[in-house]
C-alpha cells in the first residue's frame, strides 16, 4: 500500500505530442541509418526534421525546467550527433586542427554544451527546487 502523502508527481503528454515524440524516434533512427549505412542523402536530410521536431519539443516543454534541460541536452546531441557525421560523410573527420584534434573532435562542443546543461541542472537548478506541497 502506497502513502498518499510520499505520491510521486505525474507527468502526462498530451496525444499529439506523443506523436511527435514517436515521429522525432523514427526520423533519429532513420538519420543513424543513413550515417551507419553511408547512405548520404538519408542520413543528412534526416538531421533537419529530427532536429526540427527537437526544438519544437524543447519549446512546448519550456515551463518544465527538468524537462528544458533534457530536451536541450538532446537538441546539442543531435547537433553533434550530426555534424560528426557530415564530418565523416565529407571527409573532414581525421583533418587535424589543433594539435592532436581532429574535425570530428569538434562534435565535442555541443556535445559538452549539452553535458553542462544536465550538470546545471542536477547539481544547481534541481536541489534548489522546493518539493511538492502534501
Amino acid at each position: 500500500m502506497t502513502d498518499p502523502t510520499n505520491a510521486e508527481q505525474l507527468y502526462s503528454i498530451p496525444a499529439p505530442y506523443r506523436r511527435m515524440e514517436n515521429m522525432h524516434i523514427l526520423f533519429w533512427l532513420l538519420k543513424d541509418i543513413g550515417w551507419c549505412m553511408i547512405w548520404k542523402p538519408l542520413g543528412i536530410t534526416m538531421i533537419f526534421p529530427t532536429l526540427i521536431i527537437a526544438l519544437v519539443i524543447t519549446w512546448r516543454t519550456r515551463d518544465i525546467r527538468a524537462e528544458l534541460a533534457h530536451n536541450l541536452a538532446i537538441v546539442f546531441w543531435i547537433s553533434a550527433n550530426s555534424y560528426w557525421m557530415i564530418s565523416e560523410f565529407l571527409g573532414f573527420d581525421t583533418v587535424r586542427v589543433w594539435g592532436s584534434l581532429t574535425g570530428k573532435h569538434l562534435a565535442l562542443l555541443p556535445f559538452l554544451t549539452g553535458l553542462f546543461i544536465l550538470l546545471y541542472y542536477y547539481l544547481v537548478q534541481k536541489p534548489r527546487e522546493q518539493p511538492a506541497a502534501t
